[in-house]
């Protein structure tokens, strides 16, 4: 069978490890930064901080909006989960918004109906690795002074208009570098931005707050004048997880170019399939392929079906706005139906077609 995720690892890493482990400098350093610059590079924005966990990087970006409990925030359910428990986490209010049954993307025609007064900020989920119309979005974003971020869990490398998530235009966009994704960090995120105010923050909030220029005295002990004035976490990453990363960022290039080989020829496959059609891609959107999106008339039977072909099929998400914590289950058309007919096939660096 072949399976819908694979964790990368590239050979010949544990010497590295190894010397790092006995090195006296776990903690962030210069695999660190050599990893961020690494990022930039590839996103082609200079303002990118990695952090110890996706997790930690979306909570980072709740702080750096100083959003407050009862906070009005427009998402979509359709996410992972861990894009949206944050915002339990902090006890925001979560609009939900419709998403377009062909695409999984955000229904932006909705969108202006749903801000008011109280909205603090726009989630646009780009869920599996899949795009909408993300200049429309920043579009109404700037037109209201309502921050965008773009959460970019799954879309790591994916395109827009022939640049790179990261550098498309939202406020911030926030990454995944958990064990299936791309790169792979064991654990890991970071936050690209468009925000020169948010960036310079973030570095504040990613330290506990600690601005560290000022934090101790020229012996060493602590500056009692050196103020904490916002909210901040533990969320550097370590060298172990930054040097994975920057060793998987030698490769990237070729395990994407793999994964979209592939897409090809599913997209071959399913031009005649009568019980399956592929997700509609915007014309400007060149997608990462993490999974491959399909949309079945007969889920189940399709899930057997690819199954007994030898590949493991999967809704991977279930949608958010069915779960209590969020105090919120509107009911959304156009997210049930496309819940009801999405599929992920293997499209992976590790699947040979």
């Amino acid at each position: 069978m072949v399976s819908i995720y694979k964790p990368f690892m590239p050979e010949n890493i544990t010497e590295g490890i190894n010397e790092i482990l006995y090195s006296g400098q776990l903690a962030y350093g210069k695999y660190g930064r050599e990893f961020e610059k690494t990022l930039s590079q590839f996103i082609g924005n200079p303002d990118v901080l990695t952090a110890a966990t996706y997790n930690q990087a979306l909570l980072m970006v709740l702080s750096i909006l100083d959003l407050k409990p009862g906070d009005e925030i427009i998402a979509s359910p359709v996410s992972c989960l861990a894009s949206n428990q944050p915002f339990a986490v902090k006890n925001l209010s979560v609009k939900w918004i419709d998403v377009d049954p062909e695409t999984s993307a955000m229904d932006v025609s909705q969108l202006r109906s749903l801000i008011t007064k109280d909205t603090k900020a726009i989630f646009n989920n780009l869920f599996c690795g899949y795009a909408g119309e993300l200049d429309e979005v920043y579009k109404i974003g700037k037109e209201f002074g309502i921050p965008v971020v773009d959460d970019c869990i799954e879309a790591f490398g994916t395109e827009y208009k022939g640049k790179k998530t990261g550098n498309t235009g939202a406020d911030m966009t926030v990454f995944s570098f958990q064990t299936v994704r791309l790169p792979n960090t064991i654990d890991g995120g970071a936050i690209a931005f468009n925000n020169k105010a948010f960036f310079e923050k973030a570095k504040l909030v990613r330290d506990y707050g600690i601005e560290r220029a000022n934090f101790r005295l020229q012996n060493g002990e602590i500056n009692p004048n050196c103020d904490i004035s916002i909210e901040g976490y533990g969320a550097t990453m370590s060298e172990i997880n930054s040097y994975i990363g920057v060793k998987q960022m030698e490769e990237i290039e070729v395990l994407f170019a793999k994964q979209k080989a592939n897409a090809k020829k599913w997209n071959s496959f399913f031009e005649d399939h009568a019980d399956a059609k592929t997700l509609k891609i915007n014309k400007n959107v060149n997608p990462n392929y993490w999974v491959y999106g399909v949309l079945a008339e007969n889920k189940t039977e399709f899930l057997q079906q690819m199954k007994d072909k030898g590949f493991y099929a999967t809704g991977v998400h279930i949608n958010n706005n069915i779960y209590s914590v969020f105090q919120n289950d509107k009911d959304l058309p156009g997210v049930n139906e496309f819940m009801k007919k999405y599929v992920a096939i293997p499209s992976g660096w590790w699947v040979n077609l």
